[in-house]
């Protein structure tokens, strides 16, 4: 089957004792290509290095994670945010809003993320999105964008139908994780919803090992899982579903070199 893992954070700690062996293992898998995600500006300069190291196969983003929303700092950081994506990231992001944890006040989240999307349109970059019980904020920020031609994915989706389709509206894609594999998912009609041209899958490593790896460190061979019960759950093969996958990565990250 091939692949593209499009959410996995290779930059994190959990991978320093086998990252090499990490990646071979998913090149081995069917992987074209692996998206390591710059979640912190620290994050995304290692992210950067890993994807130095792997040209044409591992790329990277670069962003701030709501959590991290109340550090920001618009006259230290989004110079710093700009020159890496300038330098080489697919996407901005991990950005979004979390009102699960909260870990940063919501008015910030919602200014650090509106900036992020403001840079994206003036980079022509499109945006790598976590929501997490903040859909209303969601689909009005998302609605926004896609109103002035900023793209973007939602990452590990968990969310309603109305915000797939205010995403899919929107002009944006939506990307599963292993949650589908898990025994609580039971939304099936939402993974049917989406449009084969929009539909991406990713490990979002080392969280949410799929079944039947879970509870183990996850990593990005392991999207095979998760396409292969995106699959089922659509009615269609599964090595057909990985190639469409594929496809529609390098589409939205513009990952060229990985597309053969």
């Amino acid at each position: 089957m091939r692949f593209v893992d499009s959410h996995a954070h290779l930059a994190d700690p959990a991978f320093d004792p086998d990252r090499e062996e990490v990646i071979a293992r998913a090149r081995e898998a069917g992987a074209t290509a692996i998206v390591s995600i710059g979640e912190s500006l620290d994050a995304a300069e290692r992210a950067r290095k890993i994807a130095v190291l792997h040209p044409g196969f591992v790329f990277y983003t670069a962003g701030v994670h709501p959590h991290d929303a109340v550090g920001f700092d618009r006259t230290r950081d989004l110079p710093r945010l700009t020159q890496l994506v300038r330098g080489g990231a697919v996407a901005i992001g991990e950005c979004g809003l979390d009102y699960h944890y909260d870990h940063s006040p919501r008015p910030v989240q919602r200014e650090v993320f509106a900036t992020q999307i403001a840079l994206a349109g003036q980079l022509k970059c499109p945006l790598v999105v976590h929501t997490r019980e903040a859909e209303e904020d969601t689909i009005g920020l998302i609605t926004d964008a896609g109103a002035v031609g900023v793209l973007g994915v939602l990452h590990c989706f968990s969310g309603s139908g109305e915000l797939a389709d205010a995403a899919i509206a929107a002009g944006w894609s939506i990307s599963f994780s292993g949650i589908v594999t898990f025994r609580k998912w039971t939304d099936v009609s939402i993974v049917r919803r989406i449009p084969a041209d929009r539909l991406l899958a990713e490990s979002d490593a080392p969280y949410l090992a799929p079944v039947p790896r879970r509870g183990s460190r996850n990593e990005p061979a392991w999207v095979t899982h998760t396409v292969a019960h995106l699959a089922r759950a659509r009615g269609t093969d599964a090595d057909e579903l990985g190639e469409q996958i594929a496809r529609n990565a390098c589409r939205f990250f513009g990952l060229a070199d990985a597309a053969a």
